[in-house]
């Protein structure tokens, strides 16, 4: 399949998702920014995608990263952010929503599983109890290591700007 057909429509989604269940298909789903990809997040999306037998992610819009993460983010639009996640082996699937949480397409979708990282606590989880209405799964995954796009974006505007290489600058 080619990455970029991985990535669907709501609409899309939702009729996938209907499909997938009636072959029996487990169906893990997470959701994020992903806005500057790290090895953190490849790992997670590969620890996720194990838990069933169909991975769909679910991206956060620019308008949405604006307001959950302020007005400078997120770095790459939404189709890079969507593009790159679908380049990855571990999903099956990409979708944009526009909302701040991801509530209204786990309603729509209903994946057996919602997996978030170990910066989150299941009870606070705004998408908990939605999940749990319709009797779907939620797994928190520790953190491997310390990887943070915030702490990559704080050291990119502290550093002093890298000397740009033309051509000309290059020995022949």
């Amino acid at each position: 399949m080619n990455y970029q057909n991985k990535i669907k429509s709501r609409s899309e989604l939702v009729l996938i998702a209907q499909k997938l269940r009636r072959q029996g298909k487990k169906i893990v789903m997470t959701g994020g920014i992903f806005d500057i990809l790290h090895p953190g997040h490849t790992r997670y999306l590969q620890k996720a995608k194990k838990l069933g037998d169909a991975l769909i992610v679910a991206i956060n819009t620019n308008d949405s990263t604006r307001r959950n993460k302020g007005p400078k983010r997120p770095i790459n639009n939404q189709e890079i952010r969507a593009e790159i996640i679908a380049a990855l082996e571990s999903v099956d699937y990409v979708t944009i929503f526009n909302e701040s949480t991801p509530k209204e397409i786990i309603a729509q979708v209903k994946p057996d599983m919602w997996v978030k990282g170990g910066q989150y606590r299941e009870e606070e989880m705004p998408e908990t109890p939605i999940i749990r209405r319709y009797g779907g799964k939620v797994k928190i995954l520790p953190p491997e290591e310390d990887f943070s796009v915030s702490g990559l974006v704080e050291k990119i505007i502290k550093e002093k700007p890298i000397k740009v290489l033309r051509e000309e600058n290059f020995i022949r």
